[in-house]
């Protein structure tokens, strides 16, 4: 086994901002577990929303105050290392863990509720209340790190943390089945083609919205039926039309979705990129007995069932490119372009 060093090369964002406050070093301290933790070697880290809405406090709800800019709705302590995709290999244990963990290839599980043997009331998110994976070393209490047997690469790995459990906590909320039509807004993205893959994987009919660009890309990931961003969402499917909403995006096209859930429909979110706030006719919500679902901490089952779809071959990783560690400003400004399918993701 090669010797651990004592410090490592990393991003540490320095504060709330711009680019400006990512510092790529090589002279950070390598976390030592304690006794519930590992230490894991990161070998691949993905890139997401959260990476950009932690560093520019998107999360406060309080303009020009960042005090509740995190996940929890607590400040932040700085400087943090981001990073909530990851896949590593275990290197280390703390006294209370196994040591045939010890060599374990892992996945990171970003959803948080065991901190050094101790449970949390509100979970943390990997990367945002505690240091994450752009680095060379991290720490996470065992609970935490699921062994992954897979012939995929680290960096395909990596695509699968964050994203894919999301979009599996969205169908699992939901109760999608077989027997379910289901929308998907912002199927492009990195949650929208994994909630693609794993409402197929359920056998739903599954029908995106997306650019046309991005058309083909999608039929080809199992998509049913496309449908243009800047669509009528009811002149194309007509009211009544679907089981269940995944959304990524809300904004102005929102109470389109309410119109084309049918009676009885459930409607699952998670993001917010098209914009925060929606107009919502209160009387669509009861007189159609829709079921709303606000998704962020993740259910109890949800990580191992989706290493087990991992591991069965059920769902396939989309990566649109890898950058280098350094790079990440790079890779930033190409996450915030959007005109790629799939997910970014960098090598340490």
């Amino acid at each position: 086994m090669n010797t651990i060093p004592s410090v490592m090369k990393g991003v540490q964002l320095l504060g709330h901002g711009g680019p400006e406050m990512l510092q790529y070093r090589d002279d950070i301290a390598v976390p030592t577990p304690h006794a519930d933790e590992v230490l894991i070697q990161v070998l691949a880290a993905g890139m997401n929303n959260t990476d950009i809405n932690t560093r520019i406090a998107w999360y406060s709800k309080a303009e020009g105050d960042s005090a509740d800019a995190s996940w929890s709705g607590n400040p932040l302590t700085f400087p943090r290392i981001q990073g909530a995709d990851v896949c590593g290999v275990i290197v280390a244990v703390g006294k209370n863990v196994n040591q045939q963990r010890i060599g374990e290839r892992v996945l990171i599980e970003p959803c948080i509720r065991q901190v050094k043997g101790m449970s949390l009331d509100l979970p943390w998110y990997f990367g945002s209340e505690c240091d994450g994976g752009f680095a060379e070393y991290t720490v996470v209490d065992a609970k935490h790190a699921y062994a992954i047997n897979s012939k995929l690469t680290d960096a395909e790995l990596a695509s699968f943390p964050c994203s894919y459990s999301t979009a599996e906590n969205m169908l699992t909320r939901a109760n999608v089945t077989a027997n379910d039509r289901v929308l998907i807004s912002g199927a492009s993205g990195g949650v929208g083609s994994a909630a693609v893959q794993l409402a197929k994987a359920r056998g739903a009919y599954v029908i995106a919205i997306t650019s046309p660009s991005k058309n083909q890309q999608l039929l080809d990931l199992g998509v049913d039926q496309v449908i243009a961003r800047d669509a009528d969402l009811v002149d194309v499917l007509g009211d009544n039309s679907v089981n269940v909403v995944i959304d990524l995006v809300a904004g102005e096209q929102w109470p389109q979705f309410l119109s084309v859930l049918k009676p009885g429909g459930r409607y699952a979110v998670s993001g917010a990129i098209g914009g925060a706030l929606v107009e919502l006719d209160i009387r669509t919500l009861y007189l159609k007995d829709l079921s709303f679902f606000g998704c962020t901490v993740l259910e109890p089952q949800v990580f191992q069932n989706l290493v087990n779809c991992i591991e069965q071959g059920k769902v396939n990783p989309i990566i649109a490119k890898t950058f280098s560690l350094q790079d990440i400003n790079a890779a930033q400004e190409v996450f915030l372009q959007k005109q790629y399918v799939g997910k970014l993701v960098l090598t340490i």
